[in-house]
């Protein structure tokens, strides 16, 4: 059976509807499965953990080729189904449980294999706090190719210092090098969405290629720099304590060389990490 008559046998044999509240959505297309197994350059020596595996199709493609897949589910009649259908295969481990809430760097070092990949159909109500999980708490993995919904993988994928980028690309380019690779239409998947979907890769940096005094710091500056992102940068800093109020955060761009009239969204990554690390040397008042 392809991708398509399997999912529906399945949902007839467990009574099965997607659910709207876990943002389910069954895809259906083989095509689209092959090639996000294929972007992910899955082998025998990677580890893979999926999330939110739902009816477990795109598993049952990872684990031909991967050494392991965890799989991570927050349902219990999807772990139930999971169960059932991943009973004989030897590489098929599942967790019921919500993503935000495993500690999957425990999980990697408990499982020895040579890397670590997560490949997933991302809720799309949920996205982004899962996207921060992994990069913010430096989860040992080595890339993670994910299926989101079009217009956020133009915000992931975006150049900072662009009208396209929003504060999450600034993070993404932060601790990953990030590349759109092909578009999912709506009619891939049971019940069809209303938007487009689109995979793309984060492919994960070992270090971080910036000197940076707080990263902390960092984070909160883009913050506050997105939070009305139609303000411009002085104006937007100028409620941070941090920066010491709109004078200094006036000289700081002076002492930069970076017009005051400038809006967040016109400065690149290092931009930010300039005035960032201004900040953390304490080389304005009240800082």
């Amino acid at each position: 059976m392809n991708v398509l008559e399997t999912t529906k046998f399945l949902m007839k044999k467990y009574n099965i509807t997607a659910s709207k509240a876990l943002g389910q959505n069954f895809l259906i297309d083989d095509q689209v499965i092959e090639n996000t197994v294929n972007s992910a350059q899955i082998n025998e020596n990677d580890l893979v953990i999926e999330i939110g595996p739902g009816l477990g199709t795109l598993t049952d493609e990872l684990a031909k080729k991967a050494g392991k897949v965890i799989c991570v589910e927050l349902d219990k009649k999807m772990v139930a189904i999971l169960k059932e259908r991943f009973f004989l295969y030897k590489n098929v481990e599942l967790i019921n449980e919500d993503i935000l809430k495993v500690d999957l760097n425990k999980l990697i070092e408990e499982n020895q294999f040579e890397k670590t990949k997560i490949v997933a159909n991302l809720p799309y109500y949920i996205t982004t706090p899962i996207i921060m999980k992994l990069l913010e708490t430096r989860a040992k993995v080595d890339s993670i190719t994910v299926m989101v919904q079009k217009e956020v993988a133009e915000r992931l994928c975006a150049k900072t210092g662009t009208r396209e980028a929003g504060a999450i690309t600034y993070a993404v380019e932060y601790y990953a090098k990030a590349k759109k690779l092909f578009i999912v239409p709506s009619s891939a998947f049971i019940p069809m969405p209303n938007v487009e979907s689109e995979v793309i890769t984060l492919e994960v940096r070992k270090e971080v290629p910036f000197e940076i005094k707080d990263e902390k710091l960092l984070f909160e500056i883009i913050k506050y720099a997105f939070m009305q992102r139609r303000k411009t940068l002085i104006n937007a800093l100028q409620n941070l304590d941090k920066c010491g109020g709109k004078e200094n955060v006036k000289k700081i761009l002076k002492d930069l060389c970076i017009d005051e009239r400038v809006r967040g969204e016109a400065l690149t990554l290092q931009d930010f990490i300039r005035i960032s690390n201004r900040v953390a040397n304490g080389l304005i008042d009240n800082c």
